[in-house]
């Protein structure tokens, strides 16, 4: 065990080195020390101005619920998840990040993004009654898109999100098995269709696994964690909580 506590030491000496050094992603200026609701965040891309200046939803509005938000319940007929938990609304800085991450291998922005995440979810349990989570996935890709990119976003939030709450994560027990179209421009029924029996589970549910969170980079319709979430429910999952980093707002479908 003493590896482990070394290595520890050296990730938050890391941590620290880099933000002695490091320049805020937005302004230029010097990044020390930041948090967000009282939680530390440990990366080194924003000053606390600019952490602060994000376009956060107000989370207390909806009690950490966005499917409580008429706009947004209109916008999501028919799904199987029952919590929505966004970041952000899919506006800048979210948009140009977001871009970098999923295009051109900016790897540094997942642990930003979960630390973001871990922050807001840590002040929501705090405040509001939420079922345990027995586990955590994220949205897969298809092989092929694997292998044309190389990794898959959703999946290295999701790592660092888990590791920092101590959760258990399995990257492998949902699989896309179905290589869609892009589901951009497409309409709520039309991402239906097209994301049908896109997915399968790779071995069975735990009997003990109630509460299950999905986390994906973007929502727009809510289609594939509604699909997944299908699948889970089928196998004795009776509650998933999407969490994702940005939800493009009703009328503003730009993803």
């Amino acid at each position: 065990m003493a590896w482990l506590l070394d290595l520890k030491q050296f990730k938050r000496y890391y941590t620290d080195t880099l933000k002695s050094i490091s320049c805020c992603d937005l302004c230029g200026g010097n990044v020390n020390n930041s948090d967000l609701l009282g939680y530390s965040l440990p990366q080194a891309l924003l000053c606390q101005c600019c952490v602060n200046d994000l376009p956060y939803f107000n989370q207390s509005i909806v009690s950490g619920n966005l499917l409580s938000w008429p706009a947004i319940q209109r916008a999501m007929p028919n799904i199987h998840f029952e919590r929505l938990f966004a970041l952000s609304p899919y506006r800048y800085p979210f948009t140009q990040w977001l871009a970098q991450l999923k295009y051109s291998g900016r790897f540094e922005l997942a642990p930003l993004f979960s630390a973001l995440l871990v922050a807001q979810w840590q002040a929501l349990t705090a405040k509001h009654s939420i079922k345990p989570v027995d586990l955590v996935l994220s949205v897969p890709l298809h092989i092929k898109k694997w292998q044309v990119r190389g990794y898959n976003q959703a999946h290295l939030i999701a790592k660092f999100f888990s590791n920092q709450l101590a959760l258990p994560y399995d990257a492998k027990l949902v699989v896309r098995i179905k290589n869609n179209d892009s589901q951009m421009g497409k309409t709520g029924s039309q991402r239906r269709k097209n994301l049908a029996n896109a997915f399968a589970l790779q071995g069975r549910v735990a009997s003990h696994i109630k509460h299950v969170l999905i986390i994906d980079d973007v929502v727009t319709t809510g289609t594939t964690v509604s699909e997944i979430s299908k699948l889970l429910k089928k196998s004795g999952v009776e509650t998933v909580t999407l969490v994702t980093v940005c939800l493009t707002l009703p009328k503003t479908q730009d993803k």
